[in-house]
């Protein structure tokens, strides 16, 4: 099983970042963080990296049921979508897939949740 959604898009990387949050919070979700790794990368260990940047989308509906089924859940959360520059002007998104992400876990109520976020998730997918 795959633990992601991708998706290729071209345009603007910024442009792309925006229509990602856009569609997330469409579908109930914040961005809680958001991590600049290429920019993280340059002031810790003075490397060049691509643009890439991980948000951390939370749709608080969703994450106080699966807390609500599983107390430790908070170790998995919030979910992961990164949005980072490709070869020849093409930007990749990605989403964690919680599905396979709760695999491990073995909590029933926990997997329907992860299931209807997965379902959101995709719907973001299809809409960038």
């Amino acid at each position: 099983m795959n633990y992601h959604f991708s998706k290729i898009v071209t345009g603007d990387f910024d442009a792309t970042i925006s229509k990602v949050t856009q569609e997330l919070k469409k579908e109930g979700f914040g961005i809680l963080t958001e991590i600049d790794v290429k920019e993280t990368l340059k002031k810790k260990l003075d490397v060049d990296f691509r643009r890439y940047k991980i948000l951390g989308a939370c749709n608080p509906h969703f994450a106080h049921q699966a807390l609500l089924a599983e107390d430790r859940i908070g170790t998995m959360l919030p979910c992961n979508v990164i949005v980072q520059e490709r070869e020849n002007g093409k930007i990749e998104v990605s989403a964690v897939d919680p599905v396979a992400s709760m695999m491990a876990i073995q909590n029933k109520k926990l997997g329907e949740v992860a299931d209807e976020v997965r379902e959101k998730l995709n719907k973001v997918m299809l809409s960038i």
